[in-house]
């Protein structure tokens, strides 16, 4: 069933809203959203709502409205199917159609079968069934952005900074400005956020090109630089077309070189200009028409999301508790989105704060800060990953034995831990211990000395890594990458674990029962404790 064609309620309780930007690991860009998402964080505020805000956390309990989704299947931290199983609203933008950005084809059937909001009216053609069923919102000016103590343009040392990515479009419009005599400023690293900001303060202009010959105008950008109390000098292409509070308020670079030389050469930066810009930036700051619009279309946007939330709840069972098959040993920069994703720490923002290294009963049912009722039962999971984990968990054969009982028969633990003999152990003061090739045969070959009985693990892989993680000699290591798979033991090995262990390795009660049990409690060694030579080479294979 299309979004669209959900039964709509004539009215709807204001919901929870959560705004999730899409970041692959190292992705910087994804900062670049940042700006228009504190924007409609704050503007839905204002009509009242609870707004969130997090990186690659999707909410169990509230709306989600998804930036970044273009990203989703570029990396396999985004899969493709992420939003399925949520309720989220797709944030576009994206500059779609001809002459705009060269979206994946994935991107535009997701939004074609989503719930879309937009910021302009021009890319819908490209996925909408109906415009009209597609929320349009705008930026404007930003009250939260304004400086308390702004310097003043003529004083400012740089005369025009441009920040963005390059291409041949944006690298023509600098070389004509340039040809012009001014010189434009640019970062040689990328830059977002308050970082980005204290330079935006510190120019008299910020220059804007467009980057698709769609010349759709930059309204994001627009709004940033010009609530911060800086002016905007833009390139105005064909077929731009910006609201009346931008068409006000921009510096609009002529599109003659010999204008451009002019203007640039005699006016700008001039004590005339400064006074005209600042004119114009306090006009923006104060447009009460474009303020009431602007609050106008986020009160759609809110409507829209409770009718969506409340149509989407209907047409969809309440789900049971949610039984994850993939679970993360971390989270922080580490979270990967559709996974269950457990630390400790509950400032890395994790899915369920639990700390597998400590003594745990299944069944565990618990609800997560996200929302989610999470059911981890043993025997339901396929695949456990720990990424530089291990050697900071203080009772590791606890957490081992956890690991192997939540796994089902053939289920896998993938890890990564510094190696022993590398640098890169101890480096981190929270490590409390270093391993080497030596360190996984007690969960191996020596399960039964950790109570084991049924289960086992077998090293399926395993590699070196260099600094740079990629594969090497273990001369070269930095890393150790391995992984283990859950195993049933044969009859002998639970032959030989009844053998060694103190026990019987766990009799049945023969009726009539005996009130005293056979089987103590059995404790796990402490970490690091010796095994005892003979016993190690009661375990190797014998002949047969």
């Amino acid at each position: 069933m299309h979004p669209h064609d959900l039964p709509w309620p004539d009215a709807a309780p204001t919901p929870a809203l959560h705004l999730c930007l899409l970041q692959p690991p190292g992705y910087v860009h994804t900062l670049g959203l940042v700006d228009a998402a504190r924007y409609l964080r704050w503007q839905l505020r204002r009509q009242g709502a609870s707004v969130s805000l997090a990186k690659n956390r999707l909410r169990h309990d509230a709306v989600n409205l998804v930036l970044g989704a273009h990203l989703l299947g570029r990396h396999p931290t985004l899969p493709p199917d992420l939003l399925d199983g949520h309720c989220c609203l797709v944030v576009n933008l994206e500059q779609l159609g001809p002459g705009g950005a060269p979206v994946a084809p994935d991107y535009l059937a997701l939004l074609q079968r989503s719930a879309v909001v937009d910021y302009d009216t021009g890319n819908l053609a490209a996925y909408a069934r109906d415009p009209a069923d597609v929320p349009v919102i705008g930026f404007g000016p930003a009250s939260y952005l304004v400086p308390t103590d702004p310097l003043p343009l003529g004083q400012r040392p740089i005369d025009l900074l441009f920040f963005g990515s390059l291409n041949e479009r944006r690298r023509a419009l600098l070389a004509r400005i340039e040809a012009a005599g001014l010189q434009v400023t640019q970062f040689d690293h990328p830059l977002y956020a308050q970082e980005r900001d204290h330079f935006i303060g510190q120019a008299k202009a910020v220059l804007n090109g467009h980057f698709y010959a769609t010349s759709r105008f930059e309204q994001v950008r627009a709004f940033h630089v010009l609530s911060l109390g800086t002016p905007l000098l833009s390139e105005r292409g064909p077929l731009t077309q910006a609201a009346p509070v931008f068409e006000a308020a921009v510096d609009w670079l002529p599109a003659d070189d010999l204008a451009l030389t002019r203007f640039l050469r005699e006016d700008f930066g001039s004590p005339a200009w400064c006074a005209s810009a600042q004119a114009r930036l306090h006009a923006f700051a104060h447009d009460q028409a474009a303020d009431s619009a602007l609050q106008q279309a986020y009160a759609g946007l809110l409507g829209f999301a409770a009718g969506y939330a409340q149509a989407y709840a209907r047409a969809r069972p309440a789900p049971g508790p949610w039984r994850p098959r993939c679970i993360n040993l971390g989270s922080g920069k580490d979270y990967r989105p559709g996974w269950l994703n457990l630390d400790i720490l509950e400032r890395t923002q994790p899915d369920l704060v639990l700390d597998l290294g400590q003594p745990r009963q299944w069944p565990l049912q618990a609800t997560g800060p996200l929302g989610a009722t999470v059911r981890l039962e043993a025997g339901s999971v396929d695949l456990v990953y720990a990424n530089n984990v291990l050697e900071h968990v203080p009772d590791l054969p606890a957490l081992m034995g956890n690991v192997l009982t939540l796994l089902r028969e053939g289920g896998e633990f993938h890890i990564e831990v510094p190696y022993e003999g590398a640098c890169t152990a101890w480096q981190d003061p929270t490590h409390v211990r270093a391993l080497n090739e030596a360190s996984w045969r007690y969960y191996t070959e020596w399960f039964w000395y950790l109570g084991w009985f049924e289960h086992r693990f077998e090293t399926a892989q395993f590699q070196w890594l260099d600094e740079q993680l990629r594969p090497c000699t273990r001369d070269q290591a930095a890393f150790m990458k391995l992984t283990l798979r859950k195993v049933a033991t044969t009859p002998r090995e639970r032959t030989l674990a009844r053998t060694l262990q103190p026990d019987f390795g766990g009799l049945p009660q023969d009726w009539p029962a005996d009130p005293t049990p056979d089987t103590p409690p059995q404790v796990a060694p402490a970490a690091g404790s010796a095994t005892p030579p003979p016993l190690q080479a009661a375990t190797r294979p014998q002949p047969a």
